[in-house]
């Protein structure tokens, strides 16, 4: 019987210890914005997190505050031949598709932009929909009609949020005004809370009411300028509800934490592919968030209009414009 049971217990120990080995060697690098920036990178973090705890696979975690240091620490990242390597943000498009070439054993994803190669997956987002949902509740909350958008730095991908959010306010009332506002013209631009208050409240003095934050760190000033001021904000990538109830009256959730936690599992299963991939609201990707934190604020009136806005771009009947493929924005 003890014999018998030796043998059981090294039985279990070797099945462990082959799980142990077989188990993919995995990596976060987090933008400029930090891993605790409430928003895009707190995502990420928290899709890895789920993804260790149900598998108990532990990943490696660095921060790239600039582009060169991004692709520094990609290269070190690799050269520990990791089975996958998840890069945060379109900032460390240029390092990814860079290193990758350096290291074709090594597989990347990309997230929130799109980087060439064999061993690459580009995990993109149709932030113009989500965005066009929170014009929506933007448009029907507001009393002055005077909306305000504050973003980090002005390239295609954050004048994709600003258009979205423009469609689905004028949808509601061709009349509104939306105020726009850049952050900077840097990585600094992510995490600058100080300016991204101070662009609230210049936009709170021309009479705006409600203010949709995309600009990573420096969206949480934008935020608490809302709620020291009695006006609502939208909050972004991550459901951002709860840090000012009653002040925020929803968030644009990305879903930055289902594109890790997807990849991680994939690699592990065996089941990753390179190529890109595009999330909506259809496949998961973006949406609004209703909760506890912000439900007195959304009345049934403006509940039922975003979510018929928001079946109707399911099934085709809403086109929300993409200024990334080239249109202008129409409004």
């Amino acid at each position: 019987m003890k014999l018998k049971q030796l043998s059981l217990t090294v039985a279990a120990v070797l099945v462990a210890a082959s799980a142990s080995a077989a188990a993919p060697k995995l990596a976060v690098v987090y933008d400029a914005g930090g891993k605790f920036d409430k928003s895009f990178n707190q995502s990420a973090f928290e899709g890895a997190s789920r993804f260790k705890q149900e598998t108990g696979i532990n990943f490696i975690e660095v921060q790239a505050s600039s582009d060169t240091q991004a692709e520094q620490v990609l290269r070190g990242l690799a050269r520990k031949n990791l089975d996958l390597i998840a890069s945060i943000g379109f900032a460390q498009q240029a390092a990814v598709q860079k290193v990758a070439k350096e290291f074709p054993k090594v597989r990347f994803v990309l997230i929130d932009g799109v980087a060439q190669g064999t061993n690459v997956n580009s995990i993109t987002f149709k932030e113009e929909e989500g965005s066009y949902l929170v014009g929506v509740a933007g448009a029907m909350a507001s009393k002055s009609k005077k909306l305000g958008f504050i973003g980090g730095i002005d390239i295609p991908l954050i004048r994709t949020f600003a258009c979205g959010y423009t469609q689905g306010a004028k949808a509601v009332n061709p009349k509104v005004e939306v105020f726009s506002n850049m952050v900077g013209t840097t990585a600094a631009a992510w995490n600058d809370p100080a300016k991204g208050g101070e662009l609230a409240r210049s936009q709170f003095d021309r009479g705006v009411d409600v203010v949709f934050a995309v600009a990573g760190g420096s969206g949480m000033g934008t935020l608490q300028t809302a709620k020291e001021k009695g006006k609502l904000a939208i909050g972004v990538d991550s459901n951002q509800n709860a840090l000012y109830p009653g002040a925020i009256l929803t968030s644009m959730v990305k879903r930055v934490d289902n594109a890790v936690y997807d990849s991680f599992t994939q690699v592990k299963n065996g089941t990753w592919k390179a190529g890109v991939t595009a999330k909506g609201i259809k496949e998961g990707g973006v949406d609004w968030a209703l909760d506890a934190s912000n439900r007195k604020l959304i009345t049934p009136e403006i509940e039922k209009r975003v979510l018929g806005a928001r079946k109707d771009i399911i099934d085709g009947k809403i086109k929300v414009i993409d200024i990334r493929s080239g249109a202008a924005c129409p409004v």
